[in-house]
């Protein structure tokens, strides 16, 4: 829980993220998935596997969301915005994208 909500001032409750998903973020930390209709948290990369929440689309450039948390962290974060997309399609032609296992 974001500390401007209350949560604690402590290292497990850091959010790290870079600029642009933290902006996306802001102070939310749940939201509604869109198919189950129910509010879950987002993913935490501390406590979960990301092989378990997300994949990535055939041609690289698309994360997609397997999982209620997968599909709202996508959705809140806005993984998928056109800036990624577009850093994502060039790393896939020089070969640095997807990471591997």
């Amino acid at each position: 829980m974001p500390e401007s909500l209350g949560g604690l001032t402590m290292f497990e409750n850091l959010w790290l993220a870079c600029h642009s998903c933290n902006k996306f973020k802001a102070d939310r930390f749940q939201a509604m998935d869109a198919i189950t209709k129910q509010v879950v948290l987002f993913f935490n990369p501390r406590t979960q596997k990301w092989r378990e929440h997300f994949r990535w689309s055939l041609d690289g450039t698309l994360i997609m969301g397997l999982t209620p948390c997968g599909r709202v962290t996508v959705e809140a974060l806005q993984m998928n915005n056109e800036y990624a997309i577009t850093a994502r399609r060039s790393w896939v032609i020089v070969g640095w994208h997807p990471p591997g296992d």
